[in-house]
């Protein structure tokens, strides 16, 4: 109980040999008393911590550990949760491979860089990006098409298939318009790639008034967003996974997006926020 007082005292600015004389206790004591509590606070943090990391899959650094448990209502700095994943062995893992799945020599016209790289939009359905990656499994790879809304980082369609055939993006791009119903002048990104380029993915974006624009040849930062998003679903995912066929991954990769990105992961653009919380609270200030 003293040494409590003498930590509150503290806290009023009073000298700790002060306090201590005055209620009759030693400095070692009462220091030897806060590192006790403070390894105590260090226990019962780290079990938060443990829990924020394995929940994210085991891909969260400490940024994102640090708002987690922020959210949770836990005071704490980022260097002590830096320190506590040092101490409790908490890292990402992941290991980068490379396949292109950009087939740019083709007859098909190519659109203007109509995104510019603006990728900070006011609202939702205003500008998507698309683009293709490949998953690797033992039975062969299996190529991943999605559509990302970029006013919330939403993952709105996707589609994946043992080949890249220009319906593996429109299959994605369908899945997008039956979810959101974007009203007409909506700008689509791709690069420029066959798929995005053929008379039938045209056809579809033409059929629902979409603008279409696509990256510069060979510059991948005209898509630096759809981009990112592949890296952190290899990273967070994929490369700490050892799928047996197909069937697994896609299963495991659908379960990212639904259960894991668009509603649980904290994007550092949103504020650390999910994309879906922050199209929620978009919609609830526009209501207000």
């Amino acid at each position: 109980m003293k040494y409590r007082l003498v930590q509150q005292w503290q806290e009023k600015a009073v000298a700790v040999t002060q306090a201590c004389r005055l209620l009759g206790v030693s400095r070692a004591g009462y220091y030897q008393h806060r590192r006790r509590q403070a390894c105590t606070q260090d226990v019962a943090t780290s079990v938060h911590l443990k829990a924020a990391f394995t929940a994210s899959g085991r891909s969260y650094g400490s940024r994102r550990l640090h708002a987690a448990l922020v959210h949770k209502g836990i005071q704490i700095g980022r260097f002590r949760v830096r320190r506590l994943m040092r101490e409790n062995g908490l890292h990402p893992v992941w290991r980068r491979k490379f396949v292109n799945t950009t087939d740019s020599k083709h007859t098909y016209a190519v659109a203007e860089n109509l995104l510019d790289r603006q990728f900070d939009v006011a609202q939702s359905n205003q500008a998507w990006v698309s683009d293709v990656t490949y998953i690797r499994t033992r039975q062969g790879w299996l190529y991943l098409a999605a559509v990302m809304d970029l006013f919330s980082r939403k993952i709105v369609g996707w589609a994946m298939a043992p080949t890249m055939p220009t319906e593996l993006v429109a299959a994605a791009l369908r899945m997008a318009l039956q979810q959101r119903c974007p009203p007409p002048g909506l700008l689509l990104h791709s690069d420029r790639g066959s798929q995005y380029a053929s008379d039938a993915y045209q056809a579809l974006l033409r059929e629902h008034g979409i603008l279409c624009s696509m990256s510069r040849r060979g510059n991948c930062w005209d898509n630096a967003v759809m981009e990112r998003f592949f890296l952190n679903l290899k990273m967070e995912r994929v490369w700490q996974r050892d799928y047996a066929n197909h069937a697994e991954a896609k299963l495991d990769i659908t379960q990212y997006i639904v259960g894991f990105y668009n509603c649980t992961r904290l994007h550092s653009t949103l504020g650390y926020t999910a994309p879906v919380q922050y199209e929620l609270h978009a919609e609830t200030n526009n209501l207000t």
